[in-house]
């Protein structure tokens, strides 16, 4: 594998070898402020944030800068900053004592920082070298993360090579997502991929990719953020990740057709997470072979408001639950792990995910309009329910039943266009949570990892989504956001 890593980087740098001496020619300004005020009712629940209300103003502030040379090529930087309300003010408000309340902290990144080469050799290639953002279709697998709340922004370090026409484009990916400073890739972490469109029809577009996200060697990088991390904080006891792949192949249709319009994606995946074992005997490898799709159809009516109605389904396959006799006798797990939504873009839930809602199925309907201009609303709904449910608490091997459902969801969403750079919007969702679901062990949270403390005989480890209630569980959250880019 190393030597196909080291062939993969090679062939993604040689977009820039035919760019010669570069004299400036032209300076580009762009940025954005985004401020949204977010607020939650818990019911309650104290599991989340000790069963208190909870109400925060998040803040994100980019500005970029685009050089362009000649022969084609330019560099762009982009600083941003993401931070709340109050988490860095200046002075202490009994004693005016500056910088008393950690103003003085520093929390402005690079959050882009490439150099671009376009037309090399005359051909249609385009190559990026260093920092960027990756937007890959959809964003249903790898987006940047500025969905709903929290959106601090998500950016890659590495090499994108582009070979586009008007009939196709090829991109050629390669990542790294953790340093540890040792041998070519032992003990990073690293994204490769293949991404190829074709844009030949009318008004469609349609994507078939390869993406490989790979950790090499972990277990002399205790701190990486894949794996490791991951089971550390969720307490299995013994592990310890030595090699993690991860393979997923998709395919991507979206387009329109007269008033109708459609969105559809599919994908599997497949790979393991090496561990070390403890035991002398069983089989505790964790394996990936779990599928996903997402879809969505949707219908304008050509009349006054141009409402639009939609409908939309959404599925990632989940880990297997059960454990047997031999399984509970021998030590082994179910060596299966729930589909993992990558660095996914695509929201399906205000409470009970942030893109990382897995072993799940998810049923959504809407129709938006716009009464106006400048303004637009959108009503939507959805239905979730666990594919794997976690029948855990009986004993030994036993298990008893735990229920499917996790609740219904119904949101009232609205965006006022106030001037070409200034838009204002506005929200409210209400979560109808299903008591015997969300209390079940269902562990639809965390990309199904939650599942390693259940596989690894940890039973009552994991509170599945919310922990213990007594009752169903109705929560809100309300928002209000302004933002202005230019």
């Amino acid at each position: 594998m190393r030597s196909f890593k080291i062939i993969m980087m090679a062939a993604l740098a040689l977009g820039v070898v035919g760019a010669a001496q570069a004299e400036l020619q032209n300076v580009e300004l762009d940025g954005s402020i985004r401020i949204r005020g977010n607020f939650y009712d818990w019911d309650n629940n104290i599991f989340i944030n000790g069963g208190e209300d909870q109400a925060w103003v998040e803040h994100r502030t980019r500005l970029g800068a685009k050089a362009d040379f000649t022969d084609d090529v330019s560099l762009y930087i982009e600083f941003d900053a993401y931070n709340t309300w109050g988490d860095a003010f200046r002075s202490n408000f009994i004693s005016g004592l500056d910088f008393a309340n950690g103003g003085n902290n520093d929390n402005v990144d690079i959050y882009q920082s490439y150099i671009e080469v376009n037309n090399a050799w005359g051909l249609p290639l385009r190559t990026r070298i260093g920092r960027q953002e990756l937007q890959l279709g959809s964003e249903w697998l790898i987006g940047n993360n500025d969905t709903a709340a929290f959106f601090p922004g998500l950016s890659f370090d590495g090499i994108r090579t582009t070979y586009a026409t008007d009939m196709f484009s090829v991109d050629l990916l390669s990542f790294k997502l953790s340093e540890t400073f040792n041998d070519f890739a032992d003990g990073d972490v690293n994204l490769y991929g293949i991404y190829g469109s074709y844009l030949g029809l009318e008004d469609w577009q349609f994507d078939l990719y390869w993406l490989w996200l790979t950790e090499d060697e972990a277990v002399r990088n205790a701190g990486a953020p894949v794996t490791n991390a991951t089971l550390a904080a969720l307490g299995v006891p013994g592990t310890l990740a030595k090699d993690t792949d991860i393979h997923t192949i998709g395919l991507r249709g979206a387009g329109t057709f007269g008033a109708f319009d459609l969105e559809a994606e599919v994908a599997y995946q497949f790979g393991e997470i090496d561990r070390q074992d403890p035991f002398w005997f069983g089989n505790n490898d964790l394996d990936y072979d779990a599928f996903a799709f997402n879809i969505e159809a949707g219908y304008t009516f050509d009349m006054a408001w141009t409402p639009r109605v939609y409908l939309g389904g959404a599925f990632f396959e989940g880990a297997d639950q059960d454990r047997g006799f031999w399984d509970f006798l021998f030590g082994n797990t179910n060596n299966d792990l729930s589909f993992n939504r990558l660095f996914s873009n695509w929201e399906y839930s205000e409470f009970i995910e942030n893109t990382e809602l897995s072993n799940a199925w998810v049923l959504r309907a809407g129709i938006s309009a716009m009464p106006t201009e400048k303004i637009s609303l959108l009503l939507a709904a959805s239905y979730f329910e666990t594919d794997e449910s976690n029948d855990a608490g009986g004993f030994l091997w036993w298990r008893n039943p735990q229920d499917d459902t996790l609740g219904w969801e119904i949101g009232l969403y609205g965006d006022y266009q106030y001037s070409e750079d200034l838009v204002f919007r506005a929200g409210y969702a209400h979560f109808f949570g299903d008591e015997d679901g969300l209390n079940g062990f269902n562990n639809s949270a965390l990309n199904g990892f939650a599942a390693l403390v259940h596989n690894t005989g940890r039973r009552g480890g994991f509170l599945g989504l919310f922990g213990n209630r007594k009752d169903d569980a109705d929560y809100n959250y309300l928002f209000w956001e302004a933002e202005l880019s230019f």
